[in-house]
């Protein structure tokens, strides 16, 4: 398989890219909705650039242009990456916060969580562990020696086939993961969270908006067309104990 390849912007490493289409005959024993995946990944550009890259996922790439248009991963930073297998935005957070060659005060630091087994990722640091697990918060502070300035969540639930159930468990999730991010982050931090159109979503933006000085979506080129999937934003968090004020208004981009 090959095809004429230009070069894109920051976040977009396929850029106009075109390539043959790999077509994908059924088997025994596959299913239909497997045939279907198997031929979406084979002809995914993302997932091509992956492999060519090093990256373990075509998700690293989401977390790449989101951070290159709203800046939040910075030299020094201190990042907390939720259900992080298998560690796509832990490679491209180690790189940007400089956990890897970075030296003093411009050396971060990188603590990905998950329940499932994984290997290692330089300059990061893995916890295999559940982050609703009483006491989660106060151990990734410990490894942090401090709070977080970033926390990520690219947490998918496990699908049914039933559109409504699993907008419910993946907004459920985001919700979670929300409130474990004003336990752990700095004032002036950032939350990154995975969410679905469906609705629901705006009960989640209006709690962010109480939290953060700005809400923002976004669908990132590497995030499927067909995908109800985008990502929200919020930067700025207000501490706790500094009160709510007023909410900043959210902008769809």
């Amino acid at each position: 398989m090959s095809g004429n390849r230009s070069k894109g912007g920051p976040g977009d490493p396929v850029g106009g890219a075109r390539q043959l289409k790999v077509r994908v005959k059924t088997a025994r024993k596959r299913t239909l909705s497997s045939t279907r995946w198997l031929q979406r990944q084979l002809n995914d550009p993302y997932v091509h650039a992956a492999k060519r890259d090093g990256y373990r996922s075509r998700a690293a790439y989401k977390l790449m242009e989101m951070d290159d248009k709203f800046r939040f991963l910075k030299p020094g930073g201190r990042v907390v990456d939720l259900g992080c297998a298998p560690g796509g935005w832990l490679q491209i957070a180690a790189t940007r916060v400089k956990s890897i060659d970075g030296k003093g005060d411009n050396r971060g630091r990188v603590i990905g969580l998950d329940y499932l087994e994984m290997d290692s990722v330089p300059g990061t640091t893995i916890l295999q562990l559940d982050f609703l697990s009483e006491g989660a918060d106060a151990q990734v502070k410990a490894l942090l020696a401090g709070e977080a300035d970033v926390v990520l969540s690219d947490m998918a639930a496990p699908t049914t086939g039933h559109r409504l159930t699993d907008h419910m468990r993946i907004m459920a999730l985001c919700d979670i993961a929300a409130l474990f991010a004003t336990e752990v982050l700095s004032p002036g931090g950032t939350f990154i969270a995975k969410v679905l159109r469906g609705g629901t979503e705006n009960e989640l933006l209006t709690n962010l908006k109480k939290h953060f000085q700005t809400v923002r979506h976004m669908k990132p080129k590497a995030s499927r067309a067909d995908s109800a999937e985008m990502y929200v934003i919020a930067q700025g968090f207000r501490a706790l104990s500094e009160g709510i004020g007023s909410a900043a208004g959210d902008s769809e981009d």
